[in-house]
């Protein structure tokens, strides 16, 4: 009885599934991609290749830094969108690339084009080969990993940085941490470093150190003059001071009294939110009533460390007092629209926030960040801002990134000259994309004021303020109106009180 049933178990055939390799013209199609230059800020039209990072037949993967560009405005790292393989650099290092025109191209998969915006050149795909025999093997179920969320490019709009919070988040390896701290050296000062992915090198500790790292080459010649060329930095404010002679220029001049703001000053340092303020050394005590005993009071986010302070200077409350004018004012919210089609009229474009750029002097060269939306912020965040920029501005090399200088700058540009020296006034110059107006803050100082007491005169505190506006754009009678605009909020603080009621 047994027999049979093994018998037919024996006669029937194994259960085996065959697999096999398909012709490689099914594999991914190979193709080559125009890396173009990106629109890195309003008006800049060109930009000089520094250095590059890989050479040709080099595999690059996304994010990977490709080269290093100087425009007008700011040095920029340029990373690789995708994976893939360098096939040709197109503008060699010292050679000048136009918004738009290719950089290099890189031979990637068709399938990454579905999101990513180039310019197919050919298919580069290798000759197909024979079929391979199929193969027994046992059925596995394939094993599909789950994608990983696209990160955004650098140069997106939309890019956030990751935030540093400490120096272990810094990229460097044990040996030159410790080469840092046997030299007294923050390693913060100098991220992001000039290795893969920012990481900071022995060579920039050095660089850090000699203070070499922005010193051009120089020769004797034979009467003993030395002949020195100009740093990249230095260049490209040459170039942007050459195109400045395109802007008609119209200068305005006056002085506003900061008494009324010297006396609230102490007020405002007394309630500094503990969110801008350093940790304390000692945890503070419990508190006996607790404003969260119904419902969770708001809690703000810690600031960055390179953004806490502890006592207010003026500068932050004068920006915050001209975003109130430009409010009131939308031309000081404008800016000349970029590529205008050739033959029709010229257009401006009205932003509807304050966007107030700051000329920031840097051992790199200077610099003009832009605090984006600066009347939607108050005086605290706006000294906070500043602060964490000016710790950006300090490192070697720069840590500034189009995060902090977006594409359109601000239509207002500060200078905070008065901070440097003991003048009262100066001539700043705008350049073509600076917005419609430019402001240079002198030093504050104590004066004999005759018009005040009665005509027995009163001590008050006053800075000198030194205007230059786009006389295309801006009347000298509105130039004037909005500075007396401004100078209501400054000489009245009483005014962003009731405003904010």
């Amino acid at each position: 009885m047994l027999l049979r049933p093994i018998r037919r178990l024996l006669g029937r055939p194994l259960a085996v599934s065959y697999f096999h390799t398909s012709p490689n013209y099914w594999a991914a199609k190979k193709v080559l991609q125009k890396f173009k230059l990106a629109d890195i800020g309003e008006g800049i039209t060109e930009c000089e290749v520094i250095s590059w990072s890989i050479k040709p037949q080099a595999t690059v993967k996304s994010f990977d830094p490709l080269c290093e560009v100087q425009s007008d405005k700011a040095s920029v790292e340029i990373t690789s969108p995708f994976d893939g393989v360098v096939h040709e650099i197109l503008v060699q290092e010292g050679e000048i690339a136009k918004v738009g025109s290719a950089l290099c191209t890189i031979e990637v998969d068709e399938e990454v084009l579905a999101s990513d915006e180039a310019t197919t050149l050919e298919p580069a795909i290798s000759p197909p080969q024979a079929p391979s025999e199929p193969r027994p093997t046992e059925a596995v179920k394939p094993v599909v990993p789950e994608p990983e969320p696209r990160r955004r490019h650098p140069m997106d709009p939309d890019y956030t940085p990751e935030k540093r919070a400490s120096d272990v988040d810094v990229l460097a390896t044990p040996s030159v941490r410790h080469f840092a701290r046997q030299k007294g050296v923050d390693l913060l000062h100098l991220a992001p470093g000039s290795g893969k992915r920012g990481r900071i090198e022995k060579s920039d500790i050095e660089a850090f150190l000699s203070g070499a790292s922005q010193r051009a080459p120089a020769t004797t010649t034979g009467s003993g003059d030395v002949v020195v060329e100009l740093g990249r930095t230095r260049y490209g404010m040459w170039k942007a001071m050459v195109k400045s002679l395109e802007i008609p220029h119209f200068g305005y001049s006056t002085t506003l009294d900061l008494t009324a703001l010297h006396n609230a000053l102490p007020t405002l340092n007394s309630y500094i939110p503990p969110h801008f303020l350093p940790p304390p050394s000692s945890p503070p005590p419990p508190q006996s009533i607790s404003p969260s005993s119904i419902y969770p009071a708001p809690v703000h986010p810690q600031a960055p460390s390179s953004g806490q302070y502890t006592r207010l200077t003026y500068l932050p409350i004068l920006l915050k007092t001209l975003s109130n004018a430009m409010t009131e004012w939308p031309i000081f919210r404008s800016s000349i629209t970029p590529n205008t089609p050739e033959g029709s009229k010229p257009t401006l474009t009205i932003r509807p926030n304050a966007d107030i750029s700051v000329a920031l002097s840097t051992p790199t060269g200077l610099y003009t960040p832009t605090l984006q939306r600066a009347d939607t912020h108050s005086i605290y965040s706006l000294a906070s801002q500043l602060k964490h920029l000016s710790s950006l501005g300090r490192q070697i090399p720069c840590g500034l990134t189009p995060a902090e200088m977006p594409k359109r700058g601000g239509t207002i540009t500060v200078s905070n000259v008065g901070a440097i020296g003991a003048g009262d006034f100066a001539s700043p110059v705008l350049v073509p994309g600076g917005g419609v107006a430019i402001v240079a803050i002198g030093r504050a100082k104590w004066v004999w004021d005759v018009d005040r007491g009665d005509g027995k005169g009163e001590r008050r505190l006053k800075v000198g303020i030194s205007w230059s506006a786009d006389h295309r754009v801006v009347e000298g009678a509105e130039l004037a109106a909005f500075v007396e605009c401004w100078r209501s909020y400054v000489e009245s603080p009483e005014r962003m009180i009731a405003g904010s009621v």
